[in-house]
């Protein structure tokens, strides 16, 4: 059977009825890809995947939760949808309201937000509102809004969108056929790995899956509140989708990494860039920054042997590289674009001088 977005695939596990009308764009059925590179030269015997969520409709793991949200909006009567968000959520919220006909609204921090995902949210038609804050300003102000506007949640904190993006630890055990030993996500809201956790538990309980993963978030150093065990009022990172200093799944995601024997652990700008660019040059995996930070964070733990040899590990990259262009150019040698008239002899010589 074909199906055409996560929710029909998945119906039986998520809070929809046979009369639901799915808002979908196709989403979900991302590629797990085995690194082969970078362990080769490490010298491992780890085995490594990317679950490359990039590859959703609008380049980010954020589809799975808002066709769900969208849908439960649309089913309530609901005619227009509100989020806070540092590019990826507005991005989706603004596709997703287009495809169901309604009005989306989303607050980002003025000059916090990567270029491709602030172009997603203008051209789906969405009502932009800077803000001078950041996106836990707007967090909030959202939830003050949405107490006498007429308008839904789709952040995180709506749980119909835990309810879609727990439906990528459902794929990840489908296509292993069992459920990894090491689960390593980027955190800065903290639903998804919160969703992932809440997946592949329920995959356990149903009999689909032996075991439950060790749960592993990274975060940027300028933005780690679970590493510093407090808040961070003004949370900095090169990496505008997890610079978050206020996560709303603070709770749940404290009790995953508890309940499954987990960790938290946190990287420079540096760190996290570095590893952007050795996943295209060495994998040929072009992701934003904030994603690199869980393949950054597997590698270390794979190095110091936090995981062990042998260990079977998933590493979400949850966004598009396409997102963030002005980052990803500047880390690019730029006497690597050769200028040169266009003759077969300078062509020539252009390619022979860079064999």
């Amino acid at each position: 059977m074909r199906y055409t977005g996560l929710i029909e695939k998945y119906r039986d596990t998520l809070p929809v009825s046979d009369d639901t009308l799915i808002i979908s764009l196709g989403e979900g059925n991302t590629p797990l890809i085995k690194l082969e590179n970078i362990l080769c030269e490490m010298g491992t015997h780890v085995e490594l995947y990317i679950k490359y969520e990039g590859l959703n409709p609008t380049g980010s793991f954020k589809d799975r939760g808002m066709t769900m949200a969208v849908t439960k909006a649309v089913e309530s009567g609901s005619r227009a949808i509100i989020c806070a968000s540092t590019g990826n959520t507005s991005a989706a919220a603004a596709a997703y309201a287009a495809r169901a006909g309604i009005k989306a609204f989303v607050l980002i921090p003025e000059g916090k937000i990567a270029l491709g995902k602030l172009a997603q949210a203008m051209i789906h038609g969405s009502t932009i509102i800077q803000i001078k804050g950041n996106f836990d300003d707007g967090m909030q102000l959202v939830k003050d809004v949405a107490e006498f506007a007429p308008v839904s949640i789709v952040n995180s904190i709506n749980p119909y969108r835990l309810q879609g993006q727990k439906t990528a630890a459902f794929e990840i055990i489908e296509e292993l056929g069992y459920a990894p030993n090491y689960h390593c996500l980027p955190v800065g809201n903290a639903g998804n790995i919160t969703a992932h956790w809440m997946g592949y538990t329920e995959y356990h309980e149903m009999g689909k899956s032996d075991s439950t993963p060790i749960m592993l978030g990274y975060q940027a150093e300028g933005a780690a509140p679970f590493v510093k065990g407090a808040r961070v009022d003004n949370p900095e990172t090169i990496a505008t989708a997890i610079r978050i200093g206020n996560p709303q799944s603070w709770d749940q995601a404290l009790k995953l990494s508890k309940d499954s024997n987990g960790w938290f652990d946190c990287f420079s700008d540096k760190e996290i860039l570095a590893t952007q660019k050795m996943l295209t040059e060495k994998e040929g995996i072009f992701c934003e920054p904030a994603s690199a930070i869980s393949v950054a964070g597997a590698l270390r733990d794979i190095k110091s042997g936090k995981i062990p040899d042998g260990s079977s590990v998933v590493c979400t990259l949850t966004g598009h590289g396409l997102k963030d262009p002005d980052t990803a150019i500047a880390q690019c040698d730029q006497s690597a674009m050769i200028n040169v008239n266009p003759t077969l002899n300078e062509v020539k010589k252009a390619i022979l001088d860079h064999m």
